[in-house]
């Protein structure tokens, strides 16, 4: 994306800009093939669009020679027209605090039901994975938090089933870093805060040897035997000089922010996917082109990922959509 490009910059102008089925097609070919569209199947250039059908044809033979810039995508068998799509990629990309189902669902005309599949593949355009390890040239901060209702705001049924011995039962648990260098995080949704649980998930994301700032807890004692470890007690500071967790903590209301104020209940079946779309805000939010840049990225990664509606639900999941 080029800081010239006529393609709009404001939610309203997405919405005019994208009313036009070719439109977004010719949009969504110079994001997934810019060096020229290619066959899902077997990769050959050898094909010719057809028009009238809004497809393209692979000049190969093979099973499923036409194909449409949906296919092999996020967006994949989606009877919905990519006008009703990429406003809501712009949307979920670019509303700080989320956008629900039901707000979608409203704003696009589409069943509840069918918005909240279309936000979990748009989640799943948004994750994003690497091997290169963070702290290499600043310090790297650790925490968690737990994710959970407030016991106070709790039926008392409710409240004696869920919240047992300390505030954090019941309730689930997210492992966050921070690379203070390039100001991005990741997080991960982990079974518990054990020493076992959290060093491994610092020692696979964490160069050897690079500094690292924790709070006091008890799982994080041992790791100064591979990093340049320093920690605050919360219990008497918040720094000390740059010795902190606050780049973490921030992050933390914000996620925090999305899931009470905008999504109310996630089940931990599914939180994995809210972590992604906000890890996704929060490591975009200077992109370079704002709201048109983080849209782009978003399309950008939409190709080789397919989320069906049986895996997205799963064996063991809640038969109603929420949130």
């Amino acid at each position: 994306m080029d800081a010239n490009s006529h393609t709009p910059n404001t939610l309203t102008e997405a919405i005019r800009y994208y009313s036009e089925e070719d439109r977004c097609i010719a949009y969504m070919v110079s994001r997934r093939w810019p060096d020229g569209v290619s066959c899902p199947t077997c990769g050959s250039t050898a094909v010719i669009y057809l028009a009238n059908q809004r497809r393209w044809k692979c000049g190969n033979d093979h099973p499923r020679r036409q194909f449409s810039v949906k296919v092999g995508t996020v967006f994949e068998d989606s009877p919905l027209s990519l006008t009703k799509w990429l406003p809501a990629v712009w949307m979920l990309g670019n509303c700080k605090n989320g956008i629900s189902s039901l707000e979608l669902h409203r704003a696009l005309g589409v069943t509840q039901k069918t918005a909240w599949f279309m936000l979990h593949r748009i989640r799943y355009a948004m994750q994003r994975g690497t091997f290169n390890k963070m702290g290499g040239g600043g310090p790297v901060e650790a925490d968690e938090t737990f994710i959970g209702g407030k016991a106070r705001n709790m039926h008392k049924h409710v409240r004696a089933r869920k919240i047992t011995g300390t505030g954090g039962a019941g309730k689930e648990l997210v492992m966050g870093l921070l690379d203070r260098e390039t100001g991005k995080v990741r997080v991960k949704h982990v079974a518990d805060r054990k020493r076992g649980t959290l060093q491994a998930e610092i020692k696979a994301n964490v160069e050897q040897g690079a500094e690292l700032m924790t709070d006091d807890l008890a799982s994080c004692l041992g790791l100064d035997k591979e990093f340049v470890h320093q920690f605050v007690n919360h219990a008497e500071e918040y720094v000390r000089g740059n010795v902190h967790t606050n780049g973490m903590e921030n992050f933390w209301s914000l996620l925090k922010r999305a899931l009470k104020g905008t999504y109310v209940s996630v089940e931990p079946f599914h939180l994995f996917r809210y972590l992604d779309e906000q890890a996704f805000r929060f490591n975009e939010r200077k992109q370079e082109f704002g709201d048109a840049g983080r849209f782009a990225d978003t399309l950008a990664h939409v190709a080789g990922k397919r989320l069906m509606y049986k895996q997205l639900i799963g064996d063991d999941a809640p038969t109603a959509a929420t949130a």
